[in-house]
């Protein structure tokens, strides 16, 4: 057994055995720490004497592992009594580990940022050290984060995890993170949540699956090589990845079959007529704005009126989507955005340039700012014609 199958495999291994731990009474911190005890122990002994069944050895290992440092830690010396016996060497009975640590990693009492840390760490199998990286913070900052989190669902029972919405709301939040650093979150994110896809069928899961590859398929094509952004209408669609596209587009299919319609899977219908378009002037704008009055419908988000609104400045004209921008407050993000590309798409450059500009001012990040500034400079240029 080489170290790479060893990594693989303990890292497939861990979310089953953490929350075997968690469920025969053991605290979520103490687990972690018996369970990380137990791999090193794997990677020492595997190479050359490998188990039959590995995830029973793991369980093994990692149960006397917490039984040691229950008995020695005088605190707790009085639990003793009350956890169960130490398994028996042997295959240990297939249950829905994965899934009850998602839920357990998805508690109401913890912060939406936590959450998404605790998910990298214990679902995920991702270290701290990657997990700071990919959130570009220390790694003493992002293992503050994750222990506080730990602490805050320690003795958390089962019967009171979060329900599936904001499971679905955390891997939303992996994947919303991109790249950064050696970790790809956007890969992770879809990995993830094709544990969950397979571990429980709910539409809205398979609707967030379907959205996540058909916007990551079209991730080679958002970026030029200088690292400048590529909007939707200039990206060379012949660099979208069809597999995945036909991939999101079937699992859409099926969950939409099942008629328990989620803003999951209405985000996910609108990118599949984007993907469904070979060119940009091809895009079907009127469905695309009957999608946007269903996710309205769903969700009541500012957010997701201000997005309807640039669909129908393009099915209906920018004066019309001028209109539906009016009636949204001016300051949403990327409110001033689409306002200055909704002016340009009218013909009056000099507002539009100026908006731009104000726009780029407001940019949550450099590269949207730096978008942004081009915008107001091109049509400066052509002004001054």
């Amino acid at each position: 057994m080489t170290p790479e199958v060893n990594e693989a495999l303990l890292r497939s291994l861990t979310p089953g055995v953490l929350a075997v731990l968690v469920r025969r009474g053991a605290d979520f911190a103490a687990a972690e720490d018996a369970v990380q005890d137990a791999l090193v122990e794997a990677v020492r002994v595997w190479p050359a004497d490998p188990p039959r069944d590995t995830k029973g050895w793991l369980v093994t290992v990692a149960w006397r592992r917490f039984l040691d440092a229950t008995r020695a830690d005088t605190a707790r010396r009085r639990r003793e009594g009350h956890v169960d016996e130490e398994p028996a060497p042997g295959p240990t009975p297939a249950t829905d580990d994965t899934l009850q640590l998602y839920f357990l990693c998805a508690h109401p009492s913890l912060t939406p940022s936590s959450a998404v840390a605790l998910t990298l760490r214990a679902v995920g199998g991702l270290t701290t050290r990657q997990i700071a990286q990919a959130y570009l913070v220390p790694e003493a900052t992002m293992a503050q984060r994750i222990s506080r989190a730990k602490r805050t669902v320690s003795g958390v029972r089962f019967d009171q995890p979060g329900d599936v919405a904001t499971v679905l709301r955390v891997l939303y939040l992996v994947f919303n993170e991109g790249y950064s650093g050696d970790v790809d979150l956007a890969a992770e994110a879809i990995r993830l949540t094709r544990q969950l896809a397979a571990a429980i069928d709910h539409p809205e899961v398979a609707g967030l699956l379907a959205l996540m590859l058909l916007h990551h398929a079209r991730r080679a094509a958002r970026t030029a090589p200088d690292g400048s952004l590529v909007p939707l209408a200039e990206q060379d669609r012949g660099r979208w990845d069809t597999g995945s596209i036909a991939e999101g587009v079937d699992i859409l299919q099926a969950a939409l079959a099942r008629d328990r319609l989620g803003e999951f899977q209405a985000q996910a219908a609108i990118a599949a007529l984007h993907a469904d378009a070979l060119t940009a002037e091809e895009t079907d704008w009127v469905q695309i704005v009957e999608w946007y009055d269903e996710l309205a419908r769903l969700t009541d988000s500012p957010v997701v009126r201000l997005n309807r609104a640039v669909a129908v400045g393009e099915a209906d004209g920018p004066r019309a989507g001028l209109a539906a921008l009016a009636a949204l407050d001016d300051s949403l993000p990327r409110h001033t955005a689409v306002a200055a590309y909704l002016h340009e798409r009218d013909g009056d450059l000099a507002t539009a340039a100026r908006l731009y500009a104000e726009a780029a001012r407001k940019a949550p990040n450099l590269a949207e700012r730096d978008h942004l500034t081009r915008q107001a400079a091109r049509l400066n240029a052509r002004r001054s014609r």
